[in-house]
C-alpha cells in the first residue's frame, strides 16, 4: 500500500497552484525537459497506447516560428514564456502498439476503425498533458495551459506531413507569483460529482 503525499506537496501539485501567464526570465534546463518525460511516460493511458507526443520551444527561433499560430491573447504570455511545449499526438500510434501491449493484438483495434483512433489519441494525449502538468509542478515549474491557437497552422507549421497533431499548448517556467491572478472558484463537491 502506498502512503499519502504531504500536505506540502498536494498544496503545490494542486491548492497552491495558479495557471501562470506572467514569467521570470529563467530557461527551463535540458535535463529537466528530459526528467518531465521520464516522469509522464509512467502515467496510465489506455492499453499502454501512450499516443502523447511533446515539442519543447525554448529557442527564440522556435517561439517565432509559433507566435503566427497564437490567438492574440496568448502572444505574450508564450513569448515571454521561458519553455512552449506543443501537446501533440500521434495519429499512427496504434503502430506501437505490438511492443506497449504485447498481450492482444491491439493495434487492429485501431486500424480498422479510424473514429477509435482519434477517440483514444486525443483522450489519452490529454491524460498526458495532464500528467506534464503534474509532473511540471512537482518538479518545481509553474505551468499555464491554452487551446487559444490555429491548429491547422501549427500542424502545417510544425507538423508538415507527419501523424502528428497538435492537441493543446502549455507554457512551463518560472512564474511570476506577484502578478498571478486571484483564484478563481471552483465548483463544489455536489455541483460536479455523484456517489451512486
Amino acid at each position: 500500500m502506498t502512503t499519502q503525499l504531504s500536505r506540502t506537496a498536494l498544496e503545490q501539485l494542486f491548492t497552491q497552484a495558479h495557471t501562470h501567464t506572467s514569467w521570470h526570465d529563467s530557461p527551463v534546463p535540458e535535463s529537466i525537459i528530459k526528467q518531465l518525460y521520464e516522469l509522464i511516460k509512467f502515467g496510465s493511458t489506455s492499453a499502454n497506447c501512450s499516443p502523447g507526443r511533446f515539442v519543447f520551444i525554448g529557442s527564440d527561433e522556435g517561439k517565432e516560428k509559433l507566435k503566427p499560430c497564437l490567438s492574440s491573447g496568448n502572444v505574450e504570455q508564450t513569448m515571454t514564456a521561458p519553455c512552449t511545449v506543443i501537446v501533440a499526438y500521434d495519429e499512427a500510434f496504434y503502430e506501437e502498439l505490438p511492443t506497449l501491449f504485447p498481450y492482444a493484438d491491439a493495434r487492429s483495434w485501431f486500424t480498422s476503425s479510424p473514429e477509435a483512433a482519434y477517440e483514444t489519441a486525443m483522450r489519452n494525449s490529454s491524460l498526458q498533458g495532464g500528467y506534464l502538468i503534474c509532473a511540471a509542478r512537482a518538479l518545481g515549474l509553474d505551468v499555464g495551459a491554452m487551446s487559444g491557437f490555429n491548429p491547422t497552422l501549427l500542424n502545417e507549421t510544425f507538423f508538415g506531413d507527419t501523424t502528428w497533431k497538435v492537441n493543446f499548448l502549455l507554457n512551463i517556467g518560472f512564474g511570476n507569483k506577484d502578478k498571478a491572478h486571484k483564484r478563481l472558484p471552483r465548483l463544489d463537491f455536489e455541483q460536479a460529482c455523484k456517489v451512486i
